[in-house]
């Protein structure tokens, strides 16, 4: 069992930070509130479409399907 974690692991690849969006509406037009969130505090994001306000997001994770098309 370890040993498939291991290799899940090491197929991970650092892309960079995911795109996040709205949990109630699905869109990316997120801004990080105030200048202590993600540092001091946990961030708390506001939804430019909808006004949610909150700490959860959802990450969007790119399509594998895409990458091997390159």
């Amino acid at each position: 069992m370890m040993s498939s974690f291991f290799d899940a692991v090491k197929n991970l690849k650092y892309s960079g930070a995911a795109p996040k969006a709205c949990p109630v509406c699905g869109s990316v037009n997120l801004r990080m509130q105030g200048s202590l969130s993600g540092w001091l505090l946990p961030p708390v994001y506001s939804c430019g479409q909808c006004g949610y306000t909150g700490s959860v997001v959802l990450e969007l994770e790119k399509d594998l399907d895409d990458e091997d098309d390159s």
